[in-house]
């Protein structure tokens, strides 16, 4: 059974012109100290103000239940929620091994929080849960669920359509599934200091100022399309009637490395996923293990049998063309105003792409778009952006959510 935890609306007075008071911090740190590191982020984050919310992102390599303490003493009882990573990103830059805090507060923001645990078969389930911390905010504002979820445990794409199923297509849905620095064994979710595992947690977030999401991937076709003659959930089977997993190498010519060893067949598999034909678009699905015994491939979300898919490429040029687009498009929805602050939800599998100065060059151009407001983010196994039909789960893209 799922066990829910939600905490009370949190209000800040609702402004009907220019909120002066309204801000969005970001603090990041490197220290490996738990409570150093807290106390170097939330300086930096909060600069003496009291938050309406606190974000964390960061490295599984810290002692967490230690850093979740000390995060909860130096937000002074705000709402929390966040994951482990894949990677961290903040305003001055991409990094690994750190901590990246954002805190948003002042006039203009109402918030509300909730987690699901013990989600496993439960997805749906577990998203609506969560999704029903949208209910106690204003109607006549702008809103948006922030998710952040287990992505090894399961089709992330129903986590998606239980939320929907709640809050509909009035409330758009963003965020990203947690990371483990791509050892693909477990990931951590936290919601107001609790240290959480196979879980869902989300904020609701009503703001005075429009709210934008863009969402562009950067990959392109490569060969032939093929049939999915057998899977089962997330898991691929059979391609074109053979196995696999024997497709994916030979197709791909992986390195001799990718065809036995699980971490190098990781490391070859996100920079060449896969890409499905849906009945009004095409989406991309990251591969994130092999079983080399029965020779299938693993996926973040559902693979639907009888479909047609693809193998997928990209390179730093298309990449960060996507990069462009989705920025441009989230500024968009802020009806001309300028951005408070920005969360960016990026696939590990651009960042194979990039490398390390594509990553520093990308996130520079984050920065130039959203005119050097705050950005605070991290490197995914997956991505959520809802803002039209049902679907809403993505890999290998950027998202990108601005508040103004």
């Amino acid at each position: 059974m799922i066990s829910a935890i939600e905490t009370p609306l949190v209000p800040a007075q609702i402004a009907t012109g220019p909120p002066p008071g309204r801000w969005f911090g970001v603090g990041h740190s490197t220290l490996p100290d738990p409570a150093r590191a807290a106390r170097e982020a939330c300086e930096q984050a909060l600069a003496g103000r009291r938050a309406a919310l606190a974000v964390v992102f960061c490295s599984d390599a810290y002692p967490l239940p230690e850093l979740l303490t000390a995060l909860s003493s130096e937000i002074s009882g705000a709402p929390m929620i966040g994951c482990s990573t894949a990677g961290e990103i903040a305003s001055d830059g991409p990094g690994d091994g750190g901590l990246v805090v954002a805190a948003l507060g002042g006039d203009g923001f109402r918030i509300a929080t909730a987690a699901a645990a013990h989600v496993s078969g439960r997805l749906r389930e577990a998203g609506a849960t969560v999704a029903a911390c949208v209910k106690g905010l204003p109607k006549g504002l702008n809103r948006a669920l922030l998710l952040l979820t287990d992505g090894l445990g399961g089709d992330q794409q129903e986590v998606v359509r239980g939320a929907y199923s709640v809050v509909g297509a009035s409330v758009p849905l963003v965020g990203g599934c947690a990371g483990d620095d791509l050892k693909m064994k477990r990931t951590f979710q936290f919601h107001n200091g609790r240290l959480l595992r196979n879980a869902v947690v989300g904020a609701a977030i009503a703001s005075e100022g429009p709210i934008g999401i863009g969402v562009r991937h950067g990959w392109r076709k490569l060969g032939q399309p093929m049939i999915v003659s057998r899977s089962a959930g997330n898991r691929v089977h059979v391609l074109d009637d053979k196995p696999a997993l024997d497709v994916y190498l030979e197709r791909l010519e992986a390195p001799a490395s990718a065809r036995r060893n699980p971490a190098a067949f990781t490391q070859f598999a996100i920079t060449h996923p896969l890409g499905l034909s849906r009945r009004s678009s095409e989406e991309v699905r990251f591969i994130g293990e092999a079983n080399f015994q029965d020779r299938s491939l693993g996926c973040i979300a559902n693979v639907p049998q009888g479909g047609l898919a693809w193998f997928m490429e990209g390179d730093e040029q298309s990449v960060l063309e996507a990069t462009d687009a989705a920025c441009l498009d989230a500024l968009q929805g802020l009806a001309g105003r300028p951005p408070l602050g920005v969360f960016a939800f990026d696939c590990i599998g651009r960042r194979g792409i990039l490398g390390s100065p594509g990553i520093e060059q990308e996130v520079e151009r984050i920065g130039r778009h959203v005119q050097h407001a705050p950005v605070a983010g991290f490197y995914t196994y997956g991505e959520i952006a809802r803002t039209h039909g049902v679907s809403g789960f993505h890999n290998q893209t950027l998202v990108v959510l601005a508040l103004s």
